[in-house]
């Protein structure tokens, strides 16, 4: 399995190394799949994180296993200070209860951002009323704010072009971040996201093979071709090195990035990402 740049203890004294020595920069690190820890200031927000082997468990006697390949980066119950939480769509590594549940224990005025055709479903997965204040609905096109943060969702096609399918596009402070949630290329999807100059893009390169019998993604060519036509500064790759059945390599989405002259960075999981 493969082990973490920083897990538990580590990963929290790094947390706290960079608040205190970068208060005003922007830190982020890579939690495994899609999840992401973003950190600015006081405010600290996570996308989509998974920090359970509730898949790995649901799955096990099918044949569809979700064999972990990455060890858990930290307990979600450990994560503090957290005001923000997205959810891009209702996919377990996107929408885990026993991850979100933890978080909001130890977190009670974190916020649960997630598309507004989602809500039904997720208040059930968390067993919340419809109307809890935590949920944070938001039709594609708007914007919330919370703790300062702007996020609006934008269209994501995984692999159909539906509301219950989004990804956001988050201010904090100078930054713009682009977390595409679970997406392959759809018509006009450049020239909007172009239109809000990312600074990062967040973007899953385990594309989309059929025998998976999973609803697919970017190809890692396909990632590092948007963020160069979006005009990212840097394009990050993540959903991949979770599931043994549902991973790629980097390695096509590093030669994609090289040949078109894009910036990238590649984290490994718990690793740290700081902007300034």
């Amino acid at each position: 399995m493969i082990v973490p740049f920083l897990k538990d203890a580590a990963f929290l004294a790094d947390v706290d190394a960079a608040c205190a020595s970068q208060p005003e920069a922007l830190h982020l690190w890579w939690l495994g799949q899609s999840g992401y820890l973003v950190i600015h200031g006081q405010t600290r927000l996570l996308l989509d994180p998974y920090l359970s082997d509730s898949l790995t468990e649901k799955y096990a006697a099918t044949d569809k296993p979700h064999t972990r390949l990455t060890e858990r980066v930290i307990a979600p119950e450990l994560l503090t200070q957290i005001s923000l939480i997205t959810s891009s769509h209702n996919h377990t590594d996107h929408l885990d209860a026993e991850t979100l549940l933890p978080i909001f224990a130890t977190n009670p005025e974190a916020v649960l951002v997630l598309p507004e055709a989602n809500t039904k479903f997720a208040s059930e997965r968390l067993g919340w009323q419809t109307d809890d204040l935590r949920l944070r609905d938001v039709e594609v096109g708007n914007t919330v704010k919370h703790s300062g943060v702007y996020v609006t969702a934008v269209p994501a096609a995984h692999e159909d072009l539906l509301p219950c399918y989004a990804g956001f596009i988050i201010a904090i402070g100078p930054w713009a971040l682009y977390h595409s949630g679970d997406t392959i290329p759809y018509e006009g999807m450049e020239a909007l996201l172009a239109l809000y100059s990312p600074t990062l893009a967040l973007l899953p390169i385990n594309g989309r093979l059929p025998e998976r019998h999973v609803s697919g993604n970017l190809w890692g060519d396909e990632a590092a071709t948007l963020a160069k036509a979006i005009g990212a500064k840097l394009a990050i790759p993540g959903h991949y090195e979770m599931f043994s059945f549902n991973t790629e390599s980097p390695e096509l989405f590093i030669a994609t990035c090289e040949r078109l002259g894009q910036p990238y960075r590649v984290l490994r999981a718990g690793e740290r990402l700081t902007l300034n």
